[in-house]
């Protein structure tokens, strides 16, 4: 059995050590759980860029169809020019 040393600096430093080894474990998995995080933003941002794309060609086609519309009323005599 290995004998506690005497020395109480060399005791506090042995307590520090420990503590110090918990906080890097935490440290590393905190800094995984902020790289997830991240990862998860930029397929957000990706994900809400692909919807800005759909919705500008929806409002493409819904311009397209008030203009068919307009077109029809007009030449159905539905509307006043």
């Amino acid at each position: 059995m290995a004998e506690e040393p005497d020395n109480l600096v060399l005791r506090m430093l042995r307590q520090v050590d420990a503590k110090l080894d918990t906080l890097m474990d935490r440290m590393h998995d905190l800094t995984a759980r902020v790289a997830s995080l991240e990862d998860q933003m930029a397929a957000m941002r990706s994900d809400i860029s692909a919807l800005r794309g759909d919705f500008v060609r929806l409002e493409h086609r819904m311009d397209k169809f008030d203009q068919r519309l307009q077109r029809i009323e007009r030449l159905l005599d539905l509307i006043e020019a």
